[in-house]
Parts: C-alpha cells; structure tokens; sequence
C-alpha cells in the first residue's frame, strides 16, 4: 500500500518457515535476525523514497537511530512493515519504519538515507522493471 500523498508505504511479509536464515540463530529456537528486520524497514523505506522521487534519484542507507527490537520473530511469523517519510531534501530523506506482527510492534526505527543520482539509465530501468515485477504500484512507476 503506497500513498504519496500521505508519504507513508506499507508491505506485508511472511517469514520462511526454512530458511538458512536460522542456522546458529539459534539452534533449536529459530529467530529471525535483527538485521534482517532492520534489512526490511531499509527495503521498504527505499521504495518509499524512490517513489516520492518518481525514479529521479535512489537512497542509500547513511545511519540508524533509535533502532529498537521489542519482541521475537519467529518462522512463520506474518509481517507488516510500514514507513513514512519524515524529511526529504539537501541530499537526505528520513524515514520512521515499523514493523508489527498481529497487531503488536516488533520493531521500529528512524532510518536516514542520502538521496543521489541514479548512476547511470539502465539503473533506472533496472529498478522500475523490478518495481514492476514485485507489482510496486504502476501509478509510481512513471
């Protein structure tokens, strides 16, 4: 669920019942790794941008703040991450990133990202043909 005019993105998510995810974290009690949860509060905060910019530009992760897990994810467990963009200029966008899982927050952060040039076109058509293929909204992908 995209919404630029509210400057928020939300996504679902199931973790992977298997997945080499979970070896050694930890035997015999699978979690799901923090920097896994904090990988997709990055993810999802990245469309969030990229879409605002209409492709224009692409954000790299810069620094997290506030990163705070609050409970366990296990295999199987469904996900909703959800963003919304806080600031955007002067090279930077700041985004506040969540995820919940039955309602109950798992996770939360506020994540910074200097915003820059694609590197070159077929970058930008790279990432609005995969945009398609995830069917990121069309109405984004100008």
């Amino acid at each position: 669920d995209l919404d630029l005019s509210q400057r928020t993105i939300r996504c679902a998510a199931t973790v992977p019942a298997e997945s080499t995810i979970f070896e050694g974290h930890f035997p015999g009690y699978p979690l799901m790794p923090g920097v896994l949860l904090t990988e997709s509060m990055a993810q999802t905060s990245g469309w969030l941008i990229i879409a605002m910019l209409r492709f224009t530009k692409m954000p790299f992760l810069a620094a997290l703040k506030e990163v705070k897990f609050r409970t366990f994810v296990t295999p199987g467990q469904h996900l909703d991450v959800s963003a919304t963009l806080a600031h955007e200029g002067s090279g930077y966008a700041v985004t506040n990133a969540a995820i919940e899982s039955d309602g109950k927050r798992v996770c939360d952060a506020e994540i910074t990202f200097r915003v820059v040039d694609f590197p070159n076109p077929q970058f930008v058509t790279y990432m609005k043909d995969f945009a398609r293929k995830i069917e990121f909204p069309a109405d984004a992908v100008s």
